[in-house]
């Protein structure tokens, strides 16, 4: 087209020609700009599940934390400081993207950038760049970059394995790199930021943080491969050893099992040898019975065999148990006393040592049981002391018995109150013929109702007047009126009964006084 002398006409088409070529290559940009675009949403919606995914396995990990500290503590531990590190660098990397399209706003409709006018690098050169010198943005950009592997292997140590580490170092390297182009080494960042569309600058940057939520989730994962392979292999069983019951009595039979901490219903050991005995072993257990020898306490050992790749793997078995005498003697307590009192519901205890509360049984006058095993209420009759007897019922459903003497007494006498108040009480002559005349016990273990249903007041140089009840009567007030500041009334013969308690009533109570002011 270039040659030769040309007619206005062909002029003319030729230079159509050229327009319609630029336009082909203009469309052809716009496109390009467009799949940027385009990728760069399905790369978010990949970091959303993909964070979305990390933050399950992680709530997994907690509570597994929380039940198995022991085991999965240290774990948590190491990937709440790699997520709280990860978090860091994405959000440095998004106040990147923000800060480069803050002129071009998504489109709330459609979830895109304006993708065809992000064709400059001007925003992304100009925040990496001050002439020809890397900006501390961009020096702090490639450090974040740089040291992400070398801070994920100082958190994590040795729980990440060494080809994994080297995956995630490949992942973030920026080395220089060889530009056809160029035709030389480029540094990574002018490889892949400088002169660049902004759309495609800010695709690679969400490809970055796709990378920083991948390898969250790759160490993870690979933290856990351990202990994936671990429980495959039989070294991760453990054998526990599980008595019938903790101690058994001398001249019984030890029953229990060996069981496996990880049961498995397929795995059927090849031997097991408990006490240098070989023992039939079923579907993961293995069932054993022997002496219990003298008094005291025994160890249980041998082990567990299998065939793992063609060598015989043996599982160490270890356990103990304790061979107590027979019982001959039962404990009897009273939960609050040494005495039982007349009067009151004593709550007692009542069990035999090595034998279960519900083969015990006790039998006293006034005795009863209080709903559940082992525990009795005791009612006291007549008379000074009370005896209490026990049978208990072993395990080969022999008895053994006991008795336990324990001395009844009353309820001590009760003190008298006026308002509440004990001993010398002080206050107007009016508060006194409205009150009432009460009864405590002082430090008494029960607690009780008391009524006084009688009392005797006397005020000196005047008759003593007898009152039934606990109120002051028209006598009383009689008495009362003549009385003085500085006079003492005192109320005595105070007649006091348990409240509920039909007739019973109690000793003498002590007086109280009340001084007029």
């Amino acid at each position: 087209m270039a040659g030769g002398k040309l007619t206005p006409r062909q002029k003319m088409i030729n230079l159509m020609y050229l327009v319609f070529i630029s336009m082909l290559a203009l469309n052809m940009s716009k496109e390009v700009l467009s799949a940027f675009g385009i990728l760069n949403n399905k790369i978010v919606e990949s970091n959303a599940i993909t964070d979305t995914r990390n933050e399950s396995s992680f709530q997994q990990l907690a509570q597994k934390a929380s039940d198995q500290p022991g085991q999965y503590g240290d774990k948590k531990a190491k990937v709440e400081k790699l997520r709280a590190m990860s978090k860091e660098f994405f959000n440095f990397v998004e106040e990147i993207k923000t800060t480069a399209t803050k002129k071009f706003p998504i489109d709330p409709k459609t979830g895109m950038y304006p993708c065809e006018q992000m064709d400059k690098s001007d925003d992304i050169d100009n925040m990496f760049y001050h002439g020809d010198k890397e900006s501390p943005k961009a020096k702090a950009f490639l450090e974040l970059i740089q040291g992400y592997p070398g801070r994920i292997k100082a958190i994590c140590g040795s729980s990440i394995a060494d080809v994994e580490m080297k995956k995630i170092e490949k992942r973030f390297a920026t080395l220089p790199v060889y530009s056809e182009k160029a035709g030389a080494n480029l540094p990574w960042l002018d490889y892949n930021f400088h002169h660049f569309p902004l759309i495609a600058s800010v695709t690679k940057l969400t490809q970055l943080q796709a990378d920083i939520k991948a390898t969250e989730s790759d160490v993870m994962t690979g933290m856990f491969q351990s202990d994936l392979v671990a429980a495959a292999s039989l070294t991760a069983y453990q054998p526990i050893v599980v008595p019938e019951k903790t101690a058994f009595f001398q001249g019984e039979a030890v029953k229990g099992k060996i069981i496996l901490g990880k049961f498995d219903p397929n795995l059927v050991a090849k031997s097991v040898i408990v006490n240098g005995t070989s023992v039939k072993a079923t579907a993961g257990q293995a069932d054993f019975s022997f002496g219990a020898g003298a008094i005291g306490e025994h160890e249980i050992s041998g082990s567990f065999n299998f065939d793992e790749n063609g060598k015989v793997v043996s599982l160490p078995i270890k356990g103990n148990y304790v061979v107590v005498p027979k019982p001959n003697s039962a404990t009897i307590s009273a939960d609050k006393m040494n005495v039982v009192y007349r009067g009151v519901v004593n709550p007692m205890t009542i069990s035999f040592a090595g034998i279960s509360a519900d083969k015990v049984t006790a039998s006293a006058p006034g005795l009863s049981s209080a709903g559940k095993p082992g525990s009795f209420k005791m009612s006291p009759g007549q008379g000074t002391e009370v005896t209490i007897n026990v049978t208990g019922t072993l395990p080969d459903n022999s008895k053994v018995s006991d008795k336990k003497i324990f001395r009844i007494k009353g309820i001590p006498g009760p003190t008298g109150t006026i308002r509440g108040e004990m001993g010398v009480v002080k206050g107007p002559k009016t508060s006194l013929a409205v009150s009432s005349v009460g009864a405590k016990l002082v430090d008494f273990d029960f607690e009780v109702g008391l009524d006084v249903v009688g009392f005797n007041l006397k005020v000196a140089g005047q008759p003593t007047v007898v009152v039934q009840g606990n109120k002051m009567n028209a006598q009383c007030a009689a008495v009362l009126s003549k009385a003085g500041r500085g006079d003492q009334v005192t109320i005595s013969e105070i007649k006091t009964k348990l409240s509920g308690a039909g007739n019973y009533m109690l000793p003498r109570t002590a007086p109280v006084i009340y001084e007029i002011q």
